[in-house]
């Protein structure tokens, strides 16, 4: 498989998402320092399954998160993309359908992360053996760091035969055999469960059978203790239904003592609705006679009231009364004064 294209958002120094095609003839990456290319290298093996912070050259896997700058904030995410072609005919069995692997991984500063392939997600074992045998991984020969050189050469035998298998494309069947023996060894370890459990149900067994005998005797005791039950509650049955009749009898007789007791309470209470009845009607006669006493006393003081205003308006008419008559004498006076001059004049 050969990488086509790769994309990176928020991944170290990447603050922006950058695309990295890798068109026919391009064989390296070069810049000065400092400018991301060991970044880059970061980001595919971070994409493809790296776990060890310090293999990405951090203290802790939040690191490759882009942690800001004077002019940017942090991010809260990572996510790098990986593209490899499958024109060489070199991709697992299952992806030759497919022109291109894309594989995804993104990290959250909360620690969440997501692995995809082709945009689905998966395991992280996916993705391991999507590289088994292809020359392509975390720990492979296809990415070999500054100074990995010496240290192959100078190496343990084991190491360097890693490399070698690895090369040889029998990685995927010695993990393959690891993953069976591991499942042989869990399926050895439940059969000796099993047989320990087996030996326990054996010498339980026996302990079992004696207490299915006390079972079976108690279930015998039961049923004639059953038996007796029935018996006495029989018996209590019947005394049950002598004192029902003796009580039902008088239960009776207090009902005829309750209804006559209710049929004089009846007649009583008759009697004090027509007393109540007579009551309320010489109540309305009291009232009406209230109301004709307040009528002539309310007439009578208002007849007062026009004789007292007559006698004053009467007092006041005699009195004009003798007034004018004293008038009338001045000018009769004045009168006969006037008609002796008048005949004296004459």
């Amino acid at each position: 498989m050969k990488i086509k294209r790769l994309e990176i958002s928020g991944f170290k120094s990447f603050a922006d998402k950058v695309v990295l095609d890798f068109q026919q003839g391009v064989t390296g990456v070069v810049g000065p320092n400092g400018c991301g290319k060991s970044n880059i290298v970061d980001a595919i093996r971070w994409c493809m399954g790296e776990q060890s912070a310090k293999h990405l050259r951090g203290k802790s896997m939040e690191d490759v998160i882009f942690a800001g700058s004077d002019n940017r904030r942090p991010l809260g995410m990572a996510e790098v993309s990986l593209v490899f072609s499958t024109e060489d005919g070199r991709a697992p069995a299952k992806f030759l359908d497919y022109a291109e692997i894309q594989l995804t991984r993104r990290l959250y500063r909360d620690g969440e992360s997501d692995y995809l392939i082709n945009k689905t997600p998966c395991r992280l074992l996916d993705i391991t053996e999507l590289f088994m045998d292809t020359g392509v991984g975390t720990r492979a020969y296809s990415i070999i760091e500054q100074g990995k050189i010496g240290q192959i050469l100078h190496s343990r035998p084991e190491e360097r035969r890693f490399l070698i298998e690895e090369a040889a494309g029998v990685t995927k069947f010695k993990s393959r055999k690891q993953l069976a023996l591991k499942k042989i060894e869990a399926t050895r370890q439940n059969l000796t469960r099993l047989a320990d459990v087996l030996g326990e149900i054996r010498r339980q067994l026996s302990a079992l059978q004696r207490q299915a005998k006390k079972a079976e005797k108690f279930r015998e005791h039961r049923d004639e203790l059953r038996e007796i039950e029935l018996l006495f509650t029989a018996r209590e049955y019947r005394q049950t239904q002598e004192q029902r009749s003796r009580v039902e009898r008088e239960l009776a007789a207090l009902n005829d003592r309750i209804r006559e007791v209710f049929s004089t309470s009846a007649a009583s209470d008759a009697r004090v609705e027509l007393a109540r009845l007579g009551l309320l009607e010489a109540e309305k006669l009291l009232t009406v006679a209230q109301e004709d006493i307040y009528r002539i006393r309310s007439e009578f003081s208002a007849a007062e009231s026009g004789l007292e205003f007559q006698r004053k308006e009467l007092a006041g008419l005699e009195g004009r009364l003798s007034r004018l008559e004293s008038e009338a004498g001045e000018l009769e006076q004045r009168l006969g004064s006037a008609h002796a001059r008048t005949l004296a004049a004459d």
